[in-house]
């Protein structure tokens, strides 16, 4: 959940680590730190609770200097944000200091026995124990660096992605990591260090991804070595990312979530391309053509996931459903992964997260491996954990996501699951030919549409300023619509901290109708599809209680809209697709609340990014 940068070299790391903390801040933001080795012999530490802005001030009359260094920004796991839990942490001589992304389970343990043995701890953080352990085996064992570390880990229960600086030895950093992402960039007679390679790409497009167990040993030098917590040493993959520095940077934006919402014409087509052919009438993903089998033979589908990637589970088990004709149960990552589930060698498992990275659900997967189902990732970050993990799976290929709230992320993962229920039903068989080539000819169609969607941003915003007086939210709606109902309320509390909860419209009546009265905005999908008739009904029920109703309507309708207090039209498309398009509306409307209300949408307060621990 937190940022981590590092860089060895022969520039100046201060300004190389700054940069790189404002491009990690949405893995974190509660407080940030550096720590500069400098030609002096100085291992300088200076932290402090709030922004990577704050650091900056709080540095600003600071020794700065060196050209080797460490730091990190914070999502607060164990200690309450301040300056004392801030990351670097220096060990109890002020020799060592390290900075840690992840959970160490047995900290409590490992602290008490330190405390026993007369270490002295500064703060509340399970990552202090690290360095304090780290430390008083070197001094116990006369030992280097890299062989404490090793010692150490053996003894640590836990995720993490460390980096760590010895005073005495001002020409190395050691970065290690276990569940929690760990990317080395490489240079020229430099070496750069990152959660993901967004610090990194400014300066090259040449990176190692850390593996579970390995341990980077950066020498200023010398070449990149990598070893695991035994010694052995491994021969690491230098690949070529292909990220560009304007994917990760506003462009013009006030925001980098409105960026993303906007971007998604673009990224849906990017996301076809090569899949959708340009004719339009046919569907190719290669796992489908490579594990066709294994695809084919299940005899259940498990999607597994978290927050909105959740979201886009529900909306692929009716796809998948629909159009393959396998039974799809769709679990929380989290609660799948402990509750000892059924799940065997006839069974594909679907994992699907934007930043691979999500530890309930490559936890969920590692699981599922254990007992034999197939494993399908759908990802965004190349590279990243559950990619590894996983039998075979798709890309999302959006592009970097900065902004907390997932915006486009989501769009790719529903365009992702209807390609593969599209590919899979045409080779079972079991979707009529003319529905297949309807469908593929319709979602080849949706950028353009999403396009006229987007073209509705000042309508958007000037109705989002009547509802921020709002303290409740309902959303509502039914089939396909019902995730979308749930994915805008979701959206609407992450970055406007207004209550909102996504619902079956069929269902309000069973108890949240208890809630509305005039005070009550009351979103609902009501597009012109199998269900119209039904939700109009909803909308009037709501009505009779006086309920203020938000309607996204199909172009045209002139029943809802005679009804509704507020009518967004949209295009028409296939009733399958309209989460494609009636999602955006929701996520605009949820910025502009949030901006008319003065909140921060990117970094959304008490959320992270990247939730690499549980």
């Amino acid at each position: 959940m937190c940022g981590i940068v590092g860089y060895i070299g022969k520039r100046e790391s201060y300004p190389i680590l700054i940069k790189g903390l404002k491009r990690l801040e949405y893995r974190g933001y509660d407080s940030a730190g550096v720590a500069l080795q400098n030609s002096n012999g100085e291992l300088n530490v200076y932290k402090t609770k709030g922004k990577v802005s704050n650091l900056e001030e709080f540095c600003s009359d600071k020794n700065v200097s060196g050209t080797v260094g460490i730091a990190h920004t914070r999502w607060a796991t164990h200690g309450e944000p301040s300056s004392r839990n801030a990351h670097p942490h220096y060990s109890e001589s002020r020799n060592l200091a390290i900075i840690h992304n992840g959970i160490i389970e047995n900290y409590a343990d490992l602290k008490k026995k330190l405390q026993e043995k007369g270490v002295v701890f500064r703060s509340d953080t399970d990552t202090e124990v690290l360095v304090q352990f780290v430390e008083y085996v070197q001094k116990r064992k006369n030992l280097d660096l890299l062989t404490a570390v090793q010692l150490v880990l053996h003894e640590v229960i836990g995720a993490y992605a460390i980096a760590l600086l010895d005073k005495r030895n001002p020409d190395m950093i050691i970065a290690a990591r276990k569940q929690s992402p760990l990317v080395v960039g490489v240079g020229k007679d430099e070496f750069f260090l990152g959660s993901d390679a967004s610090p990194i790409i400014e300066y090259t497009d040449q990176v190692v991804y850390l593996e579970d167990g390995n341990i980077a040993i950066m020498e200023r030098g010398k070449e990149l070595r990598v070893v695991n917590i035994h010694n052995v040493s491994l021969s690491p993959e230098v690949k070529t990312v292909d990220i560009s520095l304007g994917q990760i940077e506003k462009g013009g934006y006030p925001h980098f979530m409105l960026k993303e919402i906007f971007e998604q014409p673009e990224c849906i087509t990017n996301c076809m391309r090569g899949r959708v052919n340009v004719e339009a009438n046919n569907v190719t993903l290669s796992a489908v053509i490579d594990f066709k089998k294994e695809l084919l033979e299940a005899k259940r589908i498990i999607i597994v996931a978290c927050g909105t990637s959740w979201h886009a589970g529900l909306i692929g088990k009716q796809l998948i459903e629909n159009f393959c004709r396998i039974p799809v149960e769709v679990e929380y990552a989290s609660e799948f992964r402990y509750r000892n589930p059924v799940v065997g060698k006839d069974d594909v498992v679907i994992a699907i997260s934007q930043s691979g990275e999500t530890a309930d659900t490559l936890a969920a997967v590692e699981l599922a491996k254990q007992n034999g189902a197939f494993i399908y990732g759908i990802c965004n970050a190349i590279g990243s954990s559950i990619p590894r993990a996983t039998h075979t799976g798709s890309y999302i290929h959006v592009g970097p996501e900065i902004g907390v709230a997932s915006t486009k992320a989501f769009t790719g993962q529903v365009t992702v699951l209807a390609m593969l229920a599209l590919a899979l039903g045409k080779e079972k068989g079991t979707i009529a030919e003319a529905d297949y080539l309807n469908i593929v000819q319709e979602l080849a169609s949706i950028p353009e549409k999403m396009k006229e969607v987007l073209k509705l941003n000042e309508r958007i915003a000037d109705l989002s300023q009547i509802f921020t007086y709002a303290r409740n939210f309902l959303y509502l709606g039914r089939g396909f619509s019902y995730p979308v109902a749930l994915e805008g309320a979701l959206k609407l509390k992450e970055i406007s901290y207004i209550h909102a909860e996504g619902y079956p419209a069929a269902e309000m009546k069973h108890g949240p109708i208890a809630l509305i009265d005039s005070d009550m905005p009351v979103v609902v999908i009501a597009t012109h599809n199998n269900m119209y008739e039904k939700v109009l009904s909803n909308i009037q029920e709501v009505k009779a209680r006086k309920g203020r109703v938000i309607a996204l309507v199909t172009k045209g309708d002139d029943t809802i809209s005679r009804i509704a207090d507020e009518v967004i039209e949209l295009p028409d498309t296939l009733e399958c697709l309209e989460p494609l398009i009636a999602t955006i509306p929701l996520q605009l409307m949820a910025y502009h609340v949030a901006v008319c209300k003065g909140k921060n949408v990117d970094q959304p307060r008490n959320l992270a990014k990247s939730v690499t621990v549980e």
